[in-house]
Order: C-alpha cells, then structure tokens, then sequence
C-alpha cells in the first residue's frame, strides 16, 4: 500500500498488541475501526509516519482548547479541522510513530479515500514538528510514549533492511 500524506488511515489490530501504550486511543469500538489517524511523514527517517488519531468528539476539545489557550496562550496539541465535510478534532497529543507494516487501510467513506484540506494538513504538520521538537528539547506535550514506540518502530526498519 503506498502510504501518502492527506489521508487518514486505520491501523492493525498487531501494533496495539505489540506496542501496548495505555495511551494509545483504542482501535476498535463496537466492532468498528475507530479511530483513524492522519499520517504524516517523519522528515528525517522516511520510514517512519507520525499517526493523529481524529476525533469527532469536537466540543469536547474545543473546551480543552480553550482551557489551553488561557494558560498557555495557545494549543497547538489538539487543531480543530474540517474532514470529511464536518469538524473534527485531530489529537496531536496523542501522535505515536509507526511503519507501513502497521498500515491496515486508507479511511474512505463510500468506498472513496477521505482527504484532508492542503491547509489544514500545513497547520497539522507545522503544529506536530513543534510539538516533536519541544518533545526533542525535554518539553513532553504528548501522552504516548512516542520514544519508547518510536525505538521498537525503528528496529524493526532496520531489520527489515538486512
């Protein structure tokens, strides 16, 4: 499956098996895929994808948004976006790493793949680098334990390549 930016995806049920971070949000819900997450490419190691889980939960992070906002003058670990024609929450404080192996298939909705607006993936992608890079500076805005995810993904590229 090629895997491109502006699309969302699901994700097999073996990474959440494999990986099992109490902070990854769970992948099925009355027997349905859910979430899906938006997949952005990581910059320097092309084999791996930051994964937004996205949330229709909206007012929900609106609040928090705004609980963000007053203390720390902005949010930039939860956007509030169009997909699919209504508003929803993409969760960057819930972005994990993973590899294409994981990818179970694109999100569509009547047999069509879902895309994200191009401005909306910009505000995505720019908001996901700050947060990684506060995260690279000792500065933890994220719940998973995107390090500890990131290190069995990157193994398991690097066997893959021998």
């Amino acid at each position: 499956m090629k895997i491109q930016q502006g699309y969302s995806y699901h994700i097999k049920d073996k990474f959440f098996d494999m990986v099992q971070d109490k902070f990854l949000m769970s992948n099925k819900e009355n027997g349905n895929y859910r979430p899906h997450f938006y997949a952005i490419q990581d910059k320097k190691n092309l084999g791996l994808y930051w994964m937004i889980p996205i949330s229709s939960q909206v007012e929900k992070y609106k609040e928090i948004i705004e609980k963000k906002k007053k203390k720390y003058g902005k949010c930039n670990t939860i956007v509030i976006g169009k997909f699919a024609g209504k508003e929803n929450a993409f969760l960057i404080q819930n972005t994990f790493p993973i590899i294409e192996e994981y990818f179970d298939h694109v999100h569509t909705i009547e047999a069509k793949p879902v895309t994200v607006h191009k401005e909306l993936n910009e505000i995505l992608t720019e908001n996901l680098r700050e947060v990684l890079a506060m995260h690279s500076r000792g500065i933890k805005l994220t719940f998973t334990d995107i390090e500890a995810i990131k290190e069995v993904m990157e193994r398991e590229l690097e066997h893959k390549n021998y």
